[in-house]
């Protein structure tokens, strides 16, 4: 079992590959669509795998992945576990920018506002952005799309090298709110 690495790959010209995991498959497959028909001046590859570690069979053939997409169902305690084992097979130059967490059903009731708590303590642990989605509407789903092709842009070098700095600072900066800091 080896961790999933950033750099052990050389990147392929004007393309970025996006890594989808989700343990209940709910908003994955809905996210890769928009993601791929949505216009862009770069081509992207989307990978979905339900937890990591990824499979060692395709190894070779696998392009580099330049983003990380952890998608959390805050109804499913299920979904955040996954996600925390999950994160122990990623190397730690992968949340130099390289991960973030997608979060949905944030408005559903007491026990998700814990959850979004947890994921936002874990997303701060590890200076990675979190983003709420809506997966129920296809306006929703388009704008979280757009939100990661817009992240996606700036992890796989396709953004321009001076705005670059200011996009990951900005990205990787997860804004923690008092109450999560006093813990």
């Amino acid at each position: 079992m080896a961790l999933l690495t950033p750099y052990s790959k050389v990147p392929e010209l004007n393309t970025a590959t996006v890594l989808l995991v989700e343990n209940e498959e709910e908003l994955q497959s809905k996210l890769a669509n928009a993601i791929v028909q949505y216009e862009k001046d770069f081509n992207v590859n989307v990978r979905l795998a339900r937890k990591l570690p990824l499979p060692v069979e395709n190894k070779e053939t696998r392009p580099r992945i330049d983003l990380i997409v952890f998608i959390v169902n805050l109804l499913s305690e299920r979904s955040l576990q996954s996600v925390e084992s999950s994160l122990a097979h990623l190397h730690s130059d992968c949340f130099l920018g390289k991960v973030c967490f997608l979060v949905t059903d944030a408005r559903c009731g007491s026990h998700t506002q814990e959850r979004l708590v947890s994921v936002r303590k874990l997303a701060a642990s590890h200076q990675c952005p979190v983003i709420c989605a809506e997966h129920r509407t296809a306006d929703g789903v388009n704008a979280a799309a757009v939100r990661l092709l817009n992240i996606l842009k700036v992890t796989a070098g396709m953004s321009p090298i001076a705005t670059t700095a200011l996009y990951l600072s900005s990205l990787t900066r997860c804004s923690v709110t008092s109450d999560l800091e006093e813990d």
